[in-house]
């Protein structure tokens, strides 16, 4: 499969397809399908789409550096690389591309490997962060969307509340012919400045009602603001702290670019079962706002991802019931995050099997100067557990050491208590950075050995304070 943009082409043909957007926008506001708000926005979001998409390069380059391999056409739909090298001149906003970066700063950076024969070593966990970036979201669906679940969730916003404060005020018998009224006034027209419509509905008699109404529809975000992934990266990571780390990164960097950060890697009150991370920075200049979605995955979960995108397109395209769609989805997508996250933590249990035959050598050679080998392995992300839950499950462990529950197996030399605590307290705070809480009792690690018995016991712990 070939690129069918070709490179002497592209000015041209970015400049057409800019026009063919614009004119959709300007005919949905025509139309009345929009308002001049959400028109002014998506012409941002859709003018001199070359420069933006260059800009979104450039912040790769910043957020990374220098690409580690060649940049490839990428196939998102068979999730396949076309087999072709293109330069930085023919990155364009038509098409998505794939690339490797080395994440600096990487608090995992070498610290799995495993032997194979003879002198030769393969990293069982890499410090290269794959990044697919996407092409221009299609203006069709950016419409939908906006006009579509976006506007529904707006207009519930400005239902609920309008009902919050009429509820305590002397409008409150006549509260829902009032709402009645407003829902007529939102479904019949595309509105995303509710104050004045609303103000207008309930007339303007009691001005401290009508101060407090105005603050509060002032705070909810308009459906086109909500779009925030006309530009978007995907980037994958082996393990958590390492997706964290680099948003952190990005977040010390540009803390005046983030517009939003939202981290669901150890969210299982999730009820579709993401487990990502996403941020969202405004590469806008000259005072323009154009959102850039950064979503952060680890590699092990990308697969079990994609499976619940096409199992939500075959539902939205073949089923027109809405309830149907929601419990079909819900169920398939959950299924399959479960297993993303077996897999992922079965991972974790092979780097901690690792860790287990090293960490005595690492405490043994820092004994006399209180200094271990691993000293800030790994970092403890800002994103992470309750304080209280750590501090409990350290002192849980601290137990079950003293007990004997755990101890090191084939310690190159004899290890005092003291030192055991430490060993176990660190593979503690290994499990609690990287791997992925569960509730899920359909699924048990195999613990006849120490590794596996203490990962149950850590996930167990974690799951009292976890549970749906």
């Amino acid at each position: 499969m070939t690129n069918p943009i070709k490179t002497q082409n592209i000015f041209e043909i970015t400049r057409l397809n800019d026009k063919k957007n614009l004119g959709i926008i300007e005919q949905a506001y025509k139309s009345e399908r929009i308002d001049l708000a959400t028109a002014n926005y998506l012409n941002t979001l859709y003018t001199n789409s070359m420069d933006i998409y260059r800009d979104v390069f450039l912040c790769l380059g910043h957020c990374f550096g220098a690409p580690k391999a060649a940049v490839k056409p990428y196939d998102y739909k068979t999730d396949s690389i076309i087999d072709k090298t293109i330069k930085i001149s023919d990155i364009n906003p038509l098409s998505m591309y794939l690339v490797n970066h080395r994440l600096d700063m990487d608090p995992m950076r070498n610290q799995f490997f495993v032997g194979t024969t003879g002198h030769q070593i393969d990293l069982a966990v890499s410090s290269i962060v794959t990044v697919i970036v996407g092409a221009q979201k299609n203006i069709e669906r950016a419409l939908d969307k906006i006009t579509g679940k976006y506007y529904d969730r707006y207009v519930s916003s400005v239902l609920e509340t309008v009902h919050k404060i009429l509820i305590d005020t002397e409008l409150a018998s006549s509260a829902q012919s009032i709402l009645d009224e407003i829902h007529e006034e939102f479904a019949n027209h595309f509105i995303t400045d509710a104050a004045p419509v609303v103000l207008s509905i309930i007339g303007s008699d009691n001005n401290k009602i009508m101060a407090d109404l105005v603050r509060a529809l002032d705070k909810i975000i308009p459906p086109y603001a909500k779009l925030r992934d006309v530009w978007r990266i995907k980037c994958l990571f082996d393990l958590v702290p390492q997706a964290r780390t680099f948003i952190e990164r990005v977040s010390e960097m540009w803390p005046e670019k983030i517009i939003s950060k939202h981290d669901s890697f150890f969210d299982i009150q999730n009820p579709r079962g993401y487990r990502n991370a996403k941020f969202v920075l405004n590469i806008g200049r000259d005072g323009k706002i154009i959102p850039l979605e950064i979503i952060c995955q680890v590699r092990t979960f990308f697969e079990y991802e994609r499976k619940t995108h096409l199992a939500y397109e075959n539902v939205r395209t073949n089923d027109n019931s809405k309830s149907k769609k929601t419990d079909v989805i819900d169920t398939r997508t959950e299924n399959m995050h479960i297993e993303g996250v077996k897999k992922y933590n079965a991972m974790i249990l092979e780097c901690l099997d690792s860790l287990f035959d090293r960490i005595g050598w690492n405490i043994l050679y820092g004994a006399g100067n209180n200094e271990m080998l691993f000293e800030g392995f790994p970092r403890i992300s800002t994103v992470y557990h309750p304080q209280n839950i750590v501090d409990t499950i350290y002192s849980k462990v601290t137990r079950a050491v003293e007990n004997e529950v755990f101890f090191v197996p084939n310690a190159p030399a004899k290890l005092t208590r003291d030192q055991e605590i430490k060993i176990f307290r660190w593979m503690a705070k290994f499990l609690l950075v990287t791997a992925m809480p569960y509730t899920y009792a359909n699924w048990s690690v195999p613990d006849d050995n120490m590794p596996g018995k203490f990962f149950k016991f850590i996930m167990k712990e974690l799951q009292r304070y976890y549970k749906k």
